[in-house]
């Protein structure tokens, strides 16, 4: 990372805009697409439920960030938790993105993908001594941290293996954020970061410390976020810890992360305006030595990726109509856990009937166990092929196997051929690693 910052005025807009939440699934001849695969013939081939990703779709999202804080000196740090699966990280990392990760088994992931360990971040409130030896021997950019007593661990830890650990301090800028309480990180309530005084007084910690050096000051305010206005905010609260580090501390920091959760285009609302978002950061930045890093995940793979169900029933009870899928909690759960609102499409035009407020159900033994519910849609046949759009983020990585439900398969479509980039589980896989003598 260098120097070269974006001068006021100068920021692009990236080919993000005006692009629909339907891009990576469109219909041609009736039927849903991604890239020249039909969803149809990847169902028939690999089964349901299933992932599929639109990895030309993921490129563009990633080349719209860039370019949109083009020629700002920046690191896009994909955040691995968003989907970690292998060929997606390793099409990200030849593109030229860092990562952001949560914990040690992120960190592996990200060496086995041939993502290069110093443009990786590390974050997270609760990192282990061994998570943190770890990611020191393999020599990441920076701990992200998020307390006093994380920042003595990390130093013991450091000067113990003959490390000098590379800092970033997590600041909490008491920013509300429009999205999900859960999704909410930069409220002074949350767990995340510190305020900004004691930010200062753990950068005169660090400056007096022989196994720390202090780098960055970093942000997060949350998930979903469509305006830019929270960002800036957050943004604004940063810089000035960073001057006061730099009055009070004598620490001159080379780069500030304004972390992620750029909205995008789903049943509820648009996608964050990139560009205007660029213009105010680089507002803020210039006659700043100060590189920029950015942390998005569900930005560059949410819309990217899609979960195929079939129809195994419709059920009309209480005044109800359910129509009763392959997949359910056990595979995207974020309707049940944060409310989150898929849209929804037949795969196959000619599997349109009348249109009636439904729920879509899965077959999990819980209530809460649904896709979508009250939604206006056709009533398809048993047998039906159903898209559930905008499930590459936070979608297989918090699938679980809970009724011992073996996971889906994933597969990637990109540059012409699609490929599977994780086999579907089996029965066998449900007791691997238990012992029954």
């Amino acid at each position: 990372m260098g120097t070269g910052l974006l001068k006021k005025g100068q920021a692009r807009r990236g080919p993000l805009d005006g692009a629909t939440p339907d891009s990576a699934f469109p219909r041609r001849d009736g039927v849903l697409r991604c890239g020249d695969e039909s969803l149809d013939a990847l169902a028939k081939e690999y089964g349901t439920p299933l992932y599929v990703y639109n990895g030309d779709r993921i490129l563009e999202r990633f080349h719209a960030v860039r370019d949109g804080f083009a020629p700002l000196d920046l690191l896009i740090a994909y955040s691995v938790k968003a989907n970690p699966n292998l060929a997606v990280l390793r099409l990200l990392g030849e593109a030229g993105a860092g990562a952001d990760i949560v914990s040690g088994g992120e960190l592996y992931r990200i060496r086995r993908a041939g993502i290069d360990p110093g443009r990786v971040v590390f974050a997270g409130v609760g990192k282990t001594r061994d998570e943190m030896r770890y990611a020191l021997e393999q020599g990441i950019m920076a701990f992200h941290v998020e307390s006093a007593q994380e920042l003595a661990a990390l130093g013991e830890v450091a000067r113990g293996a003959g490390f000098i650990a590379p800092v970033a301090v997590r600041v909490n800028p008491d920013v509300h954020s429009p999205t999900h309480e859960f999704t909410r990180t930069g409220h002074a309530s949350a767990k995340f970061g510190v305020s900004p005084d004691e930010a200062v007084d753990l950068y005169a910690v660090i400056v007096e410390h022989p196994g720390l050096r202090a780098v960055g000051v970093d942000v997060h305010i949350g998930s979903q976020i469509r305006e830019p206005r929270p960002f800036l905010a957050a943004l604004d609260v940063v810089l000035e810890v960073a001057d006061r580090a730099r009055r009070d501390c004598g620490v001159d920091l080379r780069y500030v992360d304004l972390g992620g959760g750029f909205g995008i285009a789903d049943g509820e609302a648009g996608a964050l305006d990139i560009g205007t978002l660029a213009e105010g950061v680089a507002a803020r930045l210039e006659g700043r030595s100060l590189a920029l890093i950015l942390e998005p995940g569900r930005f560059l793979v949410g819309d990217a990726g899609a979960l195929l169900t079939r129809v195994l029933y419709v059920k009309r009870s209480g005044g109800k109509t359910f129509v009763i899928t392959d997949a359910g909690m056990t595979e995207l759960i974020r309707p049940s856990h944060y409310g989150g609102v898929h849209a929804i499409s037949l795969v196959h035009d000619g599997d349109r009937g009348t249109v009636e407020r439904v729920d879509i159900v899965g077959p999990v033994c819980e209530q809460g166990d649904f896709l979508a519910r009250d939604r206006r849609l056709p009533v398809p046949p048993r047998g039906a092929l159903i898209c559930v759009r905008q499930a590459g983020a936070y979608g297989f990585t918090m699938a679980s196997n809970y009724n011992s439900r073996p996971r889906p398969a994933e597969v990637l479509v990109h540059g012409g051929r699609a490929t599977l980039a994780r086999r579907r589980e089996e029965y066998a896989d449900l007791i691997r690693g238990e012992h029954d003598d």
